[in-house]
This record gives structure tokens, sequence and C-alpha cells, in this order.
């Protein structure tokens, strides 16, 4: 619990700190005075000014934000002396790069998160494929389990190698989302012939970045060991008697190849709401036992699927995924743009329905992964970090008042039409975007807690 806390906390100070580093840094540059850079809100924890007239530095109680405030004729009356210096008496391009500039700072900063990761390092699952869901695109395309991908090419690209198994379902989503198909190059084992096998995407229904989409094309995790791990008390697999570290070969008839197709198995267990029992052969200190197993069922989304109570799988191959000071730098830029592009797509496919609402979300949520990641190492916290980052740049660019994509909006009306935008109707937008703003936070915020309490 601390080391959530503590990890949440930095994460947060990080991250605002550097997008309002980035107003206070441009409006610097263009010769604005900055009164106050806080991160934070609410009560001043920490202070720190080098004299009376340079800007004043805070931390602030509640951390869910942060603010820099510049010298401005509409918020107080300033000395004709420092009018020059004032941000409403700026050029239209100085305004818009100092509103701008926090956000862009949010997106630099993932960029750097993610060359540091590329540079050190990080185990990956290797790319090899498990025995597909029978009923998904790539049990008809023609995989079968095993196979190793090396490289994948949408149509009319170039082939792109792939270097794990977090890569491969990257590459995966993005041609999903974008309605793609893609081709697979796979190798029988790490030095076998290479031949292609075609995923039709584009005719996929799907928009969402969630595991329906995974277990419908049939690219859900890597191939591990049908092992059984640690078993919850009191459970299907501790009442079937189950041991951790048994070796599963036989479910019925079916000959057990894989722990994914394992878990399909069991998750396929019920029938009409209840579940199936079978016999199971076991291997267990080189002996084979045979044991009845019953799931328990349990509700997913609108319907019912099987569970043991036990972790299904053993550890899979891993390799080490590293990239040179060059590459390391061009794969983070790449990698910024996409996950940024990807987080607009959903966005844009929530505000016309294609996407669900349950995809935000607040802060209990990123306080839990902050917390996960940080105990999983420093790059996982690293790349947690990009995430948010890249989450935070895009959210703040979006069109509403409260947001400083709504005062670059503003900006262009001004470019526009020659004037500002009246006080009259900056209010008005300010309490819609409030409004708006409110609205999508206690959805977060919902969702935050009913995957707690659910």
């Amino acid at each position: 619990m601390l080391l959530t806390i503590l990890a949440f906390l930095l994460a947060l100070a990080l991250l605002i700190a550097v997008h309002e580093y980035g107003h206070y840094r441009v409006a610097v540059a263009c010769g604005v005075r900055v009164l106050r850079f806080s991160v934070g809100f609410g009560k001043v924890l920490w202070r720190w000014q080098a004299h009376p007239d340079s800007t004043e530095f805070v931390v602030c109680a509640f951390p869910l934000g942060g603010y820099v405030r510049m010298l401005d004729e509409r918020e107080a009356p300033v000395p004709p002396g420092q009018r020059p210096r004032a941000f409403n008496n700026q050029p239209l391009s100085s305004r818009a790069a100092i509103v701008a500039a926090g956000p862009l700072f949010n997106l630099a900063l993932a960029v750097l998160l993610y060359a540091v990761v590329n540079w050190i390092g990080v185990d990956q699952p290797a790319a090899v494929l498990a025995s597909p869901p029978v009923d998904s695109v790539a049990a008809r395309a023609g995989v079968v389990g095993g196979e190793r991908v090396v490289s994948v090419q949408l149509l009319g690209q170039a082939q792109e190698p792939v270097r794990s198994f977090e890569d491969l379902r990257w590459q995966v989503a993005q041609a999903a989302l974008q309605g793609e198909d893609l081709s697979l190059f796979v190798s029988e084992g790490k030095d076998g012939a290479v031949r292609p096998i075609a995923l039709p995407l584009a005719t996929l229904e799907l928009r969402e970045l969630d595991a329906t989409l995974y277990r419908t094309i049939g690219i859900v995790s890597p191939r591990t060991e049908p092992l059984i791990g640690a078993v919850m008390a009191g459970g299907a697999a501790a009442q079937a008697g189950l041991q951790e570290g048994d070796r599963v070969r036989k479910v019925g008839s079916q000959a057990i190849a894989d722990a994914p197709q394992l878990r399909e198995i069991i998750r396929q267990q019920v029938l009409e709401g209840r579940a199936i029992s079978s016999p199971w052969q076991v291997e267990r200190a080189g002996r084979i036992l045979e044991l009845q197993v019953q799931p328990a069922v349990v509700i997913e989304g609108d319907r019912s699927i099987g569970r043991i109570g036990a972790y299904v799988g053993g550890p899979p191959e891993m390799i080490r995924v590293t990239y040179g000071p060059i590459d390391g730098i061009a794969t983070a830029l790449g990698k910024t743009w996409e996950v940024a592009a990807l987080t607009v797509r959903m966005m844009g496919n929530m505000l016309i329905g294609e996407a669900s609402l349950k995809n935000l979300s607040g802060p209990i949520t990123i306080a839990d992964y902050a917390g996960k990641s940080a105990d999983h190492g420093i790059t996982a916290y690293l790349t947690f970090l990009a995430l948010i980052s890249i989450s935070l740049g895009v959210l703040n660019l979006l069109p509403l008042p409260v947001l400083d994509g709504g005062h670059l909006l503003y900006y262009l009306w001004e470019a526009v039409t020659g004037k500002g935008v009246s006080d009259a109707w900056m209010e008005r937008l300010q309490r819609g975007g409030v409004a708006v703003l409110f609205f999508l936070m206690s959805i977060a915020l919902y969702n935050d807690l009913t995957r707690i309490l659910g």
C-alpha cells in the first residue's frame, strides 16, 4: 500500500511539474513575467522564491493538478512599466506557443521515458503463438500454436520485425483498430523456414482495445506450458486435488498442448449456466493421475464462464529486448506517436458510441497501476509513466474550454476573425467545459469504484 501511494505521488508530481514547466519555460522565453509556478492546489506546503520580483515556486496540499500564474491585465492591475511583460499583451503566436507547451512537454517526456526503457532493455515474452480459441481469426487462418512470429506486414507496406509478444500484440491491435489485414511471418522453432499467415482483420467490427478484441483475433497470450500454479484454498482446483506444479496432459479425451488452450477449455466448461465436470489426466512428480475437475461458474460480461481457482500456465520463454542510442530514440518517437494516435482514436470512438465509456480510468485505477508497475521494476514503472504522460498531453489538447486545447481553439478563432472571444461567450464556454470535464471525471471515478467493488 505504501509503495502504491509513493509511486502514485511521484508519478503525479513528475507529470504535473513537467506539464507546468512547459508553460513556464516558453512563457519566460517569450518575455512574459511568471508570478507563481505551482504543483498542486490549496494550502501551500513548500515555497521558494529567489527574490521578490522573481517567480514563486510552490508545492500545495491537493496534488491533482497545478498551474503557472503569469502577469495578466485581465486578472489584476499591471503597472505601466510591466505591461509589455503581461501575457495578454503578447502576440497571438506567443500566447499559443505558451499554452501548447504544457501538453507538448508531456509528449516529449514520454519519448524520453520510452527511450530510456529501450536503452536499459526489458525482459519480455518471446513472440511464440499459443493455441488460439477455435472460433478465432487466427485459428481459421491456420495457426495451431508453437509458431514463432519473426515479422508482420500490413497490405502494401514493408515487413516490420517483431521483437517480442508485446510488440506483436501492439501490431495486431493497431491493424485491427485501423481495419486493415495483417500478415504474420512465422517459423517453426527458432531457425525453421519462414512462411506467411494472413489474418483478415479488415472485416472485424471491433473498435476497442480490450480482451475481447484479442480473443476474437486469437492472439491472447504467449505460449506457456500447461502447468498448474498457485492454487486458491477452497477453490475448484483445490477441491479436485490439483496441486501447484501439476502438468495437465488431457481434459477428457482432448490432449493439452499449452496453457492458453487449457484456459480456453476451462472457460468453455459451462452449459446453460451450469459447470461441466470432466476427467483430467495430470502428471505429478513423474506419476500420471486421473482427477475429476468441475470448474466454478462466474459471470464475465453477459456470459457464464468456468474458473478453477488456480493460476494456469508456466513461465513463457523470455527474451531481452534492447535498442541502440539512435534506434532507441526513433522507436520511442514512433511509440509515442502511435499511443497518442490510439488514445485520440479511442476518445473519438467513445464520443460516437463505438467504444464504451468503461474504458475511462480515474485516479484510483491510476494509483493501482502505479503501485503494480513500480513493484515490477524500474522499466515497468517508466513505461507506465510514459503512458500516463501521453494521456495527460492528449487530454489537455482536447478542445474543451477549461483545457489547453480550449484556449488554443480561442486563439484559432482570433486568428481567423481578427478578434478574441468575448468575455460573455468565454464565461459560457468555461461553464460548459467545466460541466463536461466534471461529467467525464465522474464516469472515471465510477469505473474505478466498479473495478474495485465488482
